[in-house]
């Protein structure tokens, strides 16, 4: 196996080279080992700590949770829990966990490993909270308690019915890890993760790669590849050029202008899908111009969506109307459509606010977890603003450090920030972004401050209602008043993609965004 590991490190050093010289021989990585260009640096290796698509696409290969998304769905099957019960009056799921399941430590998976997962995230009182945070642990708010039955049965009792309970096991913060190694490594266990799934990590290199290793003991069967190396390569030019000289062999998020480069090369397989994505702007509704909502609708008159969409993203995307994306069709308005492009309109709210002229700080990130093009974007955004008479200032961050300048909060710091979520529900991103009780001084994502009792209201009614329809009618309900109140500029809806090298097989593109590389081959 250290033969393997050196190889593949071998490999991820040769790629940025492949393309420089003219004539040079393109680089080989090793059979058996896929090389994965991510787009940032991972946060962390711990589930439960973590919000980012980039690192879950590491994780969901690490661990598994009691459920999963069915392959090309987001519907929920069995994984580390066979089957489970769901009381009548939908509080109550007792779960009935496989058999000889093992962590990558030896440690084994019991009803008690289970519940020491959910404590540790929810009980501020448990002994390794500490561990934390857990910003996403709001998926799990609706819990009042977990109860080990015996060895292999777990109960969850939630204070009331939360429909998406199943949908929210099977996203990565309901990835199960191991206690074992979260009592040994303790803070520190983001690097040293544990769980149960195909692949073992291996090592991380930071700013180079994260390694993961064959699974010989899985419990679904090992897979194929030998190892997987993630490579983190933030910008999208130099990803391309790693593809093109064979530096890795798998890359996401392809920057528009190269999707048909690839494609019409018999060398590379592009793989493209539409899923629950949204790309926005956030707006600080609490201070400065934007806190008038006749100018936060005039940007969205202001900002040429369908030429971010055609020009900027070449067709790899649509207009967003609202904030919920279209891949949630039973819950999505589709009697709203997006803001028109209106320069004269955004002119005519700008100047009745009585806010001709202002200037407005703009956070853009380099790239990051569904951001598409963000620079280009932000470049063309200002430009639109500035048609109309705003003034705006774009200050440009790292992934990493823009979350952390964002999530906190855009009060004191900035009037918007550019955004894009993927989500697994139509209920998790409003709730976690667009809630009163989400403001990021309450632990949520709000980082613009937006406040609206009926959203409140709507929302909390649609995550416990157990009738799909009437849930599809409150999220519709909740859309309009959102639109109306234009707490953000609504964007994009983007079509995922992925291009591999033709010596990969058995490989597609998930709803989810995850990259699922169990059942992947290399030939």
């Amino acid at each position: 196996m250290k033969k393997i590991l050196y190889a593949a490190a071998l490999a991820a050093g040769l790629g940025a080279t492949g393309v420089l010289a003219a004539g040079a021989v393109q680089a080989q990585t090793p059979p058996g080992v896929l090389v994965v260009g991510q787009i940032a640096e991972p946060k962390s290796l711990d589930p439960h700590a973590v919000t980012a698509v980039n690192d879950f696409r590491i994780l969901m290969n690490v661990y598994d949770g009691l459920v999963r998304y069915k392959d090309g769905t987001l519907e929920v099957e069995p994984s580390l829990a066979e089957s489970w019960t769901i009381s009548d009056d939908g509080t109550t799921y007792t779960f009935d966990l496989r058999d000889g399941v093992t962590f990558h430590d030896g440690s084994a998976l019991t009803a008690e490993a289970v519940k020491f997962n959910f404590d540790r995230m929810l009980d501020e009182n448990h002994p390794f909270h500490d561990t934390g945070p857990f910003p996403l642990s709001f998926f799990f708010s609706a819990i009042d308690s977990v109860t080990a039955e015996d060895a292999d049965t777990v109960t969850f009792k939630l204070k009331e019915p939360y429909a998406p309970f199943l949908s929210n096991l099977a996203y990565p913060t309901g990835l199960i890890v191991s206690p074992a190694a979260v009592k040994e490594h303790g803070k520190d266990f983001g690097r040293h993760p544990s769980g149960t799934g195909a692949f073992r990590f291996a090592e991380w290199e930071s700013n180079a790669k994260v390694v993961v290793v064959r699974n010989e003991d899985y419990w679904e069967g090992a897979p194929s590849l030998e190892a997987i190396v993630f490579r983190p390569i933030t910008d999208a030019n130099t990803r391309v050029a790693e593809m093109l000289s064979g530096g890795i062999d798998m890359m996401v998020e392809v920057p528009p202008d190269s999707v048909a480069t690839f494609g019409n090369d018999a060398s590379y397989q592009v793989y493209e899908q539409a899923g629950p994505h949204v790309w926005f702007l956030i707006f600080n509704v609490k201070e400065g111009p934007l806190a008038d909502k006749k100018v936060r609708q005039a940007v969205n008159y202001a900002i040429n969506k369908k030429a971010l969409v055609e020009n900027v993203l070449q067709g790899t995307a649509e207009v967003a109307a609202g904030p919920t994306p279209p891949a949630f069709s039973w819950a999505y308005n589709d009697e709203l459509d997006p803001y028109p492009y209106d320069p004269d309109k955004a002119r005519d709210l700008i100047k009745a606010a009585g806010h001709e002229g202002a200037e407005l700080t703009f956070y853009v990130t380099e790239g990051g977890s569904g951001m598409l093009d963000p620079v280009p974007m932000g470049a063309a955004i200002q430009a639109d603003l500035a048609k109309v008479g705003l003034k705006v200032d774009i200050e440009t961050y790292e992934w990493n450090t823009f979350l952390g300048k964002v999530n906190p909060g855009l009060e004191g710091k900035a009037d918007m920030a550019e955004m894009a979520w993927m989500t697994n529900d139509p209920d998790t991103l409003p709730y976690l972004a667009l809630r009163s009780e989400a403001w990021p001084d309450k632990g949520g994502f709000n980082s613009g401050y937006y406040s609206n009792p009926e959203v409140d209201k709507l929302l909390e009614a649609a995550r416990s209602s157990t009738d799909q329809a009437e849930r599809a009618k409150l999220y519709k309900e909740m859309q309009a008043i959102v639109h109306e109140d234009a707490p953000w500029a609504f964007i994009a809806n983007w079509k995922q993609n992925a291009v591999t090298s033709a010596a990969v097989s058995n490989f597609s593109l998930q709803p989810s965004f995850f990259l699922i590389l169990k059942d992947v081959t290399k030939g």
